[in-house]
Order: structure tokens, then C-alpha cells, then sequence
């Protein structure tokens, strides 16, 4: 048998290939998985026939069938255990678990020379790494790492000199030890007959890095003191510990914590039995399930699957926590889920008794019977400080609790719990403790169990209308019942007040006709009615005062024009209200914008809207003709579009086939063009704040023409932008630095174009679009199939000329530029119209702002929204969308 095994070591070219027997060789190197054993059946058989030349053929037919199905049997058993006798040599051979799911070895993140031992999966073309042993201490040339088993039960990582550079522990010993790679995509080190899970002497899921697979826990145990959690890269290239951590926190009632350093930036909010507090979706998996666990020994999280698919959860460098699914269709990782979702996600930004909605602006609000703490921090912004309660509690007069629904439940650091106690008993063990500020149910499964109780300040509350939960709060009774009392004083006077108010209404009524009559014969003598008059406007704007004139239509005319306003000749409703067309006695077509009498917008964006459009002169803008004035009537007059607004044909199947490629590049470059005008050629610096495609109208020609310039603002040549407390705009468009902070700039409406140009090429709405395999909405689904070099996906069937194939991708490419994150990061408008019709190279596009969809309202959204600070208390009101 000698001969054998020299023969097997030794192939000749009439060789045939068998797969690797799971035997160590005699210098305890495994044999490699990726390669097969050369073995010569001519010097197998030789030596059998020159050793025994007198015996039958029979015997040596035998004794090669029998070497050969050993071989076959060996081969087929797939190697996945290490031995302290053998040993993983980089560059020599890889491991693989027994159904071939998970793959571990030596390897070097992307051009990195640095040589880390790993686990990644097995069967997916995109290399993905799920644990590095050696983050901080890797060799730094190739073929130099070793992987040993040395007992009592120690994995060990030694460099070409044969120093340890990395070494597991152990929590006992073993006489057999042996490290294995399970199909989970655990490696465990354990006694060679003991596979009970609980023995394990070692095992990677206890030290993970950036990824948490299925079965992996991230917790703390309290009497080895141990905790688990993940923590990022510090770069794609380097696996070494990077800034950001994700922690399961036991402090209180367990909740999981994002943090940067030594500072939280994200809490999850409790487990409440059907998902965490603080999800933004209520959408449940198929295909995995949640689990919290807490006992008196230790608290953790994890998850496991419910069906076959691929999925991990990962912390990436920038700090995001996101889930991934393997997507056997595109080949390729899809995002389903990323973390923090949106600015409401910080932790603890409104203060404590703050809650946050990231749908109103500002976001920060305070809760019901609380104020600001201080009112000048808010008014600027900063909602650090929090809110009080707007009547100090005592506990001595009573107090009671106060329901607040549909939030996230505060932070439970400083909390304490009851699994088996009811609602009820819940309240009457917080009324009992004057330092207990709030209760809630633990478990809202079956109708609700458990309790949880609050001593301190409640953070990081925010709003979530759809899947948030019910707190109740302690408030001072007499908070509650001086407006019990208002109430019912109201109810006495009712009596007494209707017939004396029925008399003076009837007083009233007869002044304001006496007083309207009047005021319309004043009217009539200043000539309002004529059309050869024209309508003056003083507007003050600093230290500057400016006149504008406008002609003034006559009422009547306008009237009879549009069939006295007739529902036919309606053709939209604009910010302002209604929208006709008319025909003039000339014949000429004209678009009436009448101002509604409860429209979100009165005198002075009316006045700002003529303020900025009579001073504008392009072919890309649309042309006022005048106004007309009568009493609260307002007009304005505009030439009229026959193709109506961008929105009616890019979204449209019908309209869509109208809009080949040589008109929507022709629409794309004229929008660039008027913006470019208003930012730098115009008198004054204007800045759009509305752009969308609703207020970009198509004439005869199909020429784009901005229109709607009721929420426009002007800036200085020096001023890069401006800060406002009344966010205003369309919820979709806005760039997230307006949005979230009220910061505007030029930049805000280059966000807001590059939005457009993406929902043109696509057809596809940013707000409403959705994707079967992900979440993200059309900028952040753009931006992926522009990192994967798929952008022509993008773009929907009406794209059929595959010649303008480049200039599609181009515009892509400026539009993603666009909507990057940071204002600085994007193009200026003069910039996009050089880029549009040139050739030259394109900067890459880095991460858009606002990519992944939050679960915004259906309805047509506007964040119109602004804050009234009276006194100390801060009123957040919503006004109309535009």
C-alpha cells in the first residue's frame, strides 16, 4: 500500500480525476476542496500485478473495485471540520460546510494586500463576507496565514514566522477538539463526538462583526458579562472595528440601540410582541420572524427563517443598518430594509416630552398640554431643550394620566417592567409612584399584557400613523380639569349666547352689505373694471420698495370668456385654486388663475407671485397678461398651454406615447434652461421652492414653460441660501436639507429638477413608486441600477430607439448628480445644461437624498406646514397642499 499512496501523490498524464478524500495527507495539510486528487490507475494497478503475478484476475478486479469505491465514497463527503492535526494554509485550500452554503478561508477585501481568515457564502457570484476572525491583525502578503486547532480547544491564526496573531478562547476543554463550519454559518470548536449546541467551546456567532445571519443573537449575558453585537468596517477595504456599533440594550426593558461611538444615534424602541416600537412599516415578512428573549441569566435578539431564502442583516460603514435578500432572478443582494429611515429616526432631536413627525415641518413638535422649554431655541430650530408640561404636576392634589396614540414609545433605558400585569394594574402601580411619569402594555399581542413604566423624561418619542402605540402620561389634574370646567361653562352660556348672537348676526349682516355696496361703487370709480387700466402693487422688501403694473382685465370679460367659470372650461386646480380657459373676444386663448377664497395662499403670495412673474422674460417661463381685481376676486391671466401640464403625459400610458425620446430631451433641456435663467440671467435671483412636474406646462410645440412662482423667493448674487420656518413645497420634490431643516438655495430646486428629469425618463412618480423586490423609492432604485451599470432599466417602454441609448444614460447620469444628499455635491444649472449637450465625462453620482420610501400619506402631500410661536407654546398647523 505504500506504493499505492506514493502513486497517489504522484499523477501521470493517463490519469483520471476523483474528489478529494476527506484524509489528511502525511504533512496534515487538508486537501483542497476546490481541486481534485490526480490518481493514476495504471500505477495502482501495476504494482497490484507485479506483486502477484500468479493470482487470478479475478482478485485484482476486485481489489480495484474496491479501492475505487472507497475513493468515490470519500470524495462525495464534503469536508467541513478541522482536526489538530491538520491545518488551513492560506492559499492552499478552503472549507466548506456540509450542504455547501458557506465557504471559509483566506481572502482580501477588494484591492487590499491584507489577508484575512473569513466566512462567506458558498454559492453566490457576489463575494460576500459574513465574519472575519483576524480584524485587526491581518498578514499583509499572500499565501502567509495559517489556521490551526491546538487543544485544549483554541483556534489559532499564525504568520509565515509562525507567530499567533489572532487566537479564539475556549470555555472549557475538550480531549478531541475540533473546529467544523456549520450551515449556518457558524464555526464552532467543539469535542469531535459532541454536536449539542450548548457544549460548544467556542463558536464565531458569539464574536460577529458586521453581519447578523439567522440564529445569531446580539445581546448580553449576566453572569459571564458578556455582550454580543455587531459593529461595522471601518471601510469596504478594511474589516478592523469601524465608528458604528448595534447593541441589543438591557438597561431597562430591552430595546436595540445604534450607536456611534460612545453616543446613541438610533434606538429601535421595544419589543412589543409584533414588532419594534419604533418600525416606520408594519409590514411583516414572510420569510422571517423576530425574537426578543429575557431572563434573570441574559437578554438577547434574533431572528430566524420561516421559508428558504437568503437574507442578513448588515451595519454598514456609514452607519446604516440594513437587510438584504438574495434575489436568485437578478443574481445579485436587493435592499428590503435600511435604518435609520428618516429624520425622526435621530435619537432623542426633539428633546425629551418632544415628539417628532417627519411629515410636518418643522418636524419637532411638543406633545398635547406641553411647551416649549425654551421658545427661542425652537423658534431657531434647535429642539434639543424639549417641552414641560404646560401645568407643573402635583402629586399631592393628584394627578391623572393622559392618552397620547399612534407613537413610538419613549426610551426604556430607565424603565421598569411587568410581564403578567394587566392595563389596569399597570395604572394603579404608576399612580401609586409620584416619580413614575407614563405607562404603556408591553405585549400587544392578544389585546395587550405587561407593563411598563417611565421615572424620567420621555425621549425620543415620534409619531407613526399607522403603526405606533398607546402611552399614557401623567398631567396635573387641574391641567385636565380647568377645561372639564371651561367645558362646561360653555354649556351654560350656550343657552344665552345663541339668540343674542342670532340678533346681532342679523346686525352684522346688514353692515357688511351696507359697507360691501359701497366698497364696490369705490371700485367702479377707480376704473377696476376697465381694461385699459392697469393694476399697481407696492411691495416692500427691506429697504427697497418696488411697483409693479400689470393690465387690468375687466371682470366681466373675464367672466364671459370662461362661460361665467363654468365647470367645461376648468382645466385644473393650481396652488392658488381653480384654473379655466378662455377665449377673448379677439379670439385670443387665455388661462384664468382665480384665486380661491379658501385657498392656502392670500394677499401676499398672490402679490408675490406677480411680484416675480412680471419681472421674468423667457421662452421657458410661462408669460403673464395682467390681472383682474374686484373686492376679494383675484386673478391672474396667463397665456394659455394647449398641451397643459408635463405631469398629464409622463405619467399617462396614453400621453407617455406621445412623448418620444427627441421631445422629452428637447422638454429636460428647456426646464435646465429656464432654471439656469432664474438662478443667474434674470433681474433677481429667484429660487422656483415648487418646481415639479404639475408646474411645467407644454405650449403648441411641446416647449416647457415653469409656471407657479406663488412660493418663490429671491436671494442676493452673494447669498447661497436662506432659512425659513415655513417649509413649503411638494412632498417628493423637496431636497432634504429644505425639508428637514428649512434651508434653501439654488440647490433646492436643482434637487427638485433632477427628480423631475428621473420621473421623465422613467414615467414613474418619486412618491408612489414601488418595487416588488424593495423598498426604496425612484431616486434610490436609479441610483442602484446606476451602481450596477443597469441605468437603462430605468426607462420605461416608450424609449425604443436604442441610437439615443448614450444620451438616455447621460441624462440619467446628470439627474442622479442632481439629487445627491449634500447641496455642495450637486451641479449648478448652467452646469447640468453644459453636461446635457455635451460629451465630456460625468462626475460619479454619490447617494441621493431621501432614497428609501417612508410610507408617505397617498393623498396628494404637500409639507405646507408652518409653526405660530405665541407666548411659550409653539401650535404646529398644516395648510392646503399645494
Amino acid at each position: 500500500m505504500a506504493d499505492l499512496a506514493d502513486s497517489i501523490t504522484k499523477p501521470a498524464n493517463n490519469s483520471a480525476s476523483f474528489p478529494c478524500a476527506a484524509k489528511s495527507s502525511k504533512n496534515g495539510r487538508l486537501p483542497n476542496l476546490e481541486c481534485t486528487t490526480q490518481i493514476n490507475i495504471s500505477c495502482i494497478c501495476f504494482p497490484i500485478m507485479k506483486a502477484s503475478l500468479s493470482r487470478s484476475f479475478h482478485v485484482q478486479l476486485f481489489l480495484f473495485l474496491t479501492l475505487f469505491s472507497i475513493y468515490q465514497i470519500l470524495g462525495a463527503t464534503t469536508i467541513d471540520t478541522i482536526t489538530t492535526t491538520q491545518f488551513l494554509k492560506d492559499g492552499e485550500l478552503n472549507i466548506t460546510s456540509s450542504s455547501g452554503s458557506f465557504e471559509m478561508g483566506f481572502f482580501s477585501p477588494g484591492n487590499s494586500k491584507n489577508r484575512y481568515f473569513g466566512i462567506w457564502y458558498k454559492n453566490i457570484s457576489v463575494t460576500t463576507v459574513v465574519w472575519v476572525a483576524n480584524r485587526e491583525s491581518p498578514p499583509t502578503t499572500t499565501n502567509s496565514g495559517t489556521l490551526k486547532v491546538i487543544k485544549p480547544g483554541i483556534l489559532v491564526i499564525m504568520n509565515s514566522t509562525n507567530h499567533i496573531i489572532w487566537s479564539s478562547n475556549a470555555s472549557g476543554s475538550a480531549q478531541d477538539p475540533v473546529a467544523k463550519l456549520l450551515d449556518s454559518g457558524n464555526l464552532v470548536v467543539k469535542d469531535a463526538g459532541d454536536d449539542k449546541i450548548g457544549n460548544f467551546l467556542w463558536q464565531s456567532f458569539d464574536y460577529p462583526s458586521d453581519t447578523l445571519l439567522p440564529g445569531m443573537k446580539i445581546g448580553r449575558n449576566f453572569v459571564t458579562g458578556k455582550e454580543v453585537y455587531l459593529s461595522s468596517w471601518k471601510n469596504e477595504e478594511d474589516p478592523a472595528p469601524g465608528d458604528y456599533t448595534y447593541h441589543c440594550d438591557p438597561s431597562g426593558y430591552p430595546q436595540n440601540i445604534l450607536k456611534k461611538g460612545k453616543y446613541v444615534i438610533y434606538r429601535s424602541g421595544p419589543w412589543n410582541g409584533l414588532r419594534f416600537s419604533g418600525a416606520t412599516s408594519s409590514r411583516e415578512s414572510p420569510f422571517y420572524t423576530f425574537n426578543v428573549f429575557s431572563t434573570k441569566t441574559e437578554v438577547y435578539f434574533t431572528y430566524t427563517l420561516l421559508a428558504g431564502v437568503i437574507t442578513r442583516f448588515v451595519l454598514n460603514q456609514n452607519g446604516a443598518l440594513q437587510r438584504w435578500t438574495w434575489g436568485d432572478r437578478n443574481k445579485d443582494w436587493e435592499l428590503y430594509l435600511s435604518l435609520p429611515t428618516d429624520i425622526c429616526d435621530t435619537y432623542k432631536l426633539c428633546g425629551g416630552y418632544g415628539s417628532c413627525n417627519s411629515f410636518n415641518s418643522p418636524v419637532c413638535g411638543c406633545l398635547d398640554k406641553f411647551v416649549p422649554k425654551h421658545v427661542e431655541d425652537w423658534r431657531n430650530a434647535d429642539w434639543s431643550s424639549g417641552c414641560v408640561r404646560r401645568t407643573e404636576l402635583n402629586c399631592v392634589k393628584g394627578d391623572v394620566f393622559l392618552k397620547y396614540s399612534k407613537v413610538k414609545l419613549p426610551d426604556t433605558r430607565n424603565s421598569w417592567f411587568n410581564v403578567s400585569m394587566n392595563l389596569e394594574e399597570c395604572k394603579r402601580n404608576c399612580s401609586r409612584n409620584c416619580s413614575c411619569m407614563a405607562y404603556s402594555n408591553l405585549d400587544l399581542r392578544n389585546g395587550g399584557s405587561g407593563c411598563l413604566l417611565w421615572f424620567e423624561d420621555l425621549l425620543d418619542i415620534r409619531q407613526l400613523p399607522n403603526e405606533g402605540q398607546d402611552i399614557y402620561i401623567r398631567m396635573a389634574a387641574s391641567d385636565l380639569a380647568s377645561q372639564n370646567k371651561s367645558n362646561g361653562h360653555k354649556g351654560k352660556l350656550l343657552s344665552l349666547i345663541i339668540p343674542i348672537s342670532a340678533g346681532v348676526i342679523l346686525v352684522i349682516l346688514s353692515l357688511v352689505i351696507c359697507i360691501r355696496r359701497r366698497k364696490i361703487a369705490s371700485e367702479k370709480k377707480k376704473g377696476c373694471w376697465g381694461f385699459s387700466g392697469n393694476y399697481k402693487m407696492d411691495h416692500h422688501n427691506g429697504n427697497h420698495s418696488e411697483e409693479f403694473e400689470l393690465p387690468l382685465f375687466d371682470l366681466s370679460t373675464i367672466a364671459k370668456s370662461t362661460n361665467n367659470f363654468s365647470a367645461v372650461s376648468k382645466i385644473g386646480e393650481g396652488g392658488y385654486g381653480p384654473v379655466y380657459k378662455g377665449v377673448l373676444e379677439q379670439g385670443e386663448e387665455i388661462a384664468v388663475k382665480r384665486l380661491s377664497r379658501t385657498s392656502t395662499q392670500g394677499q401676499d403670495e398672490f402679490k408675490n407671485e406677480v411680484r416675480y412673474i412680471v419681472k421674468l422674460q423667457h421662452r421657458n417661463l410661462v408669460k403673464i397678461l395682467g390681472c383682474c381685481i374686484e373686492g376679494e376676486e383675484k386673478m391672474l391671466i396667463y397665456e394659455y398651454m394647449p398641451n397643459g401640464s408635463l405631469d398629464s403625459f409622463i405619467f399617462d400610458d396614453t400621453g407617455s406615447r406621445v412623448l418620444d425620446w427627441p421631445k422629452r430631451f428637447h422638454i429636460i433641456n428647456g426646464i435646465a434652461r429656464g432654471l439656469m435663467y432664474l438662478h443667474q440671467d434674470s433681474q433677481l435671483r429667484i429660487i422656483h421652492r415648487d418646481l415639479k412636474a404639475n408646474n411645467v406646462l407644454l405650449d403648441n410645440d411641446m416647449n416647457p414653460k415653469i409656471s407657479d412662482f406663488g412660493i418663490a423667493r429671491s436671494c442676493e448674487d452673494d447669498e447661497f441660501g436662506a432659512k425659513t420656518h415655513r417649509v413649503v413645497g411638494t412632498y417628493g420634490y423637496l431636497s432634504p436639507e429644505y425639508a428637514v431643516h428649512g434651508v434653501y438655495s439654488v440647490k433646492s430646486d436643482v434637487f427638485s429638477y433632477g427628480v423631475l428629469v428621473l420621473e421623465i425618463l422613467s414615467g414613474k412618480r418619486n412618491r408612489r413608486f414601488s418595487h416588488p423586490d424593495h423598498n426604496l423609492n425612484l431616486l434610490g432604485h436609479a441610483w442602484k441600477l446606476y451602481k450596477e451599470g443597469r441605468s437603462m432599466e430605468l426607462v420605461g417602454d416608450f424609449l425604443v430607439d436604442v441610437r439615443s441609448t448614450p444620451e438616455v444614460i447621460r441624462s440619467i447620469h446628470v439627474g442622479l448628480l442632481c439629487v445627491q444628499h449634500s447641496p455642495e455635491d450637486r451641479p449648478s444649472m448652467s452646469s447640468v445644461v453644459v453636461m446635457l449637450n455635451n460629451e465630456g465625462v460625468l462626475p460619479p453620482a454619490n447617494k441621493p437624498g431621501f432614497f428609501v420610501e417612508t410610507n408617505a400619506p397617498d393623498s396628494e402631500f404637500s409639507s405646507s406646514q408652518y409653526a405660530h410661536s405665541t407666548g411659550n407654546e409653539i401650535t404646529i398647523t398644516t395648510l392646503h397642499a399645494r
